[in-house]
């Protein structure tokens, strides 16, 4: 399965709504494309940085929405008062405990390694990072999204709530440092964001 997210960098006053118009109207539009297996949107009220990720079964249908996503696109873009950025990645991994619920926030990693070794770093979060990950406090799901070309990749973890999230930090950065070694590979980022919309309908993929 694939994704597409588009980052905006919205002005904050402009989030409620920009989130209300993405859940009142980018969503059951979007959803009703053929292939669309879902939504969601991370913000983040201080700086601005919004990410929507939309889910897809295949490349094929991906890429076969784009005429019609741009202009949706776009349209959330002036609602948020941004300008929008655009990637596309694999979904290589996504493993629920439960559902989220109202008040979920999520910590975004991005990473970069070399892309030939894409696949044993696939396998070691599979095997290493993931089972303690399940052991941290609140955690609800955790995916992995890579992509191959380039050798970046995005781990976003969701837990119950802020406080919850903000208490782990320095557990799940443990977890995080063991993992990016074993992989060789080099965290470039790390953001934590409320879950503003949660409707992705991805499978689990472990």
């Amino acid at each position: 399965m694939y994704a597409r997210s588009t980052t905006i960098q919205a002005q904050t006053s402009s989030i409620d709504a920009g989130t209300a118009h993405m859940r009142d109207e980018v969503m059951p539009t979007v959803m009703g494309i053929d292939g669309c297996v879902g939504l969601s949107l991370l913000v983040d009220r201080h700086s601005g940085r919004c990410i929507a990720t939309s889910a897809w079964r295949s490349l094929e249908t991906m890429h076969a929405s784009e005429g019609q996503v741009r202009s949706i696109r776009d349209r959330a873009a002036e609602m948020f008062g941004g300008s929008s950025r655009v990637e596309e990645w694999e979904i290589a991994l996504l493993h629920r405990a439960h559902r989220s619920a109202d008040g979920a926030c999520v910590r975004v990693v991005w990473v970069q390694m070399d892309p030939a070794q894409m696949d044993r770093a696939i396998d070691i979060y599979k095997m290493s990072a993931l089972p303690e990950m399940e052991h941290i406090d609140g955690f609800g799901s955790a995916s992995l999204l890579v992509d191959r070309t380039s050798g970046r990749a995005v781990v976003s973890v969701t837990y119950d709530s802020m406080d919850v999230m903000r208490a782990n930090r320095e557990q799940a950065q443990g977890v995080r440092t063991r993992g990016t070694q074993q992989a060789g590979a080099r965290v470039l980022e790390v953001c934590e964001f409320e879950l503003a919309l949660a409707h992705l309908r991805v499978p689990e993929l472990a």
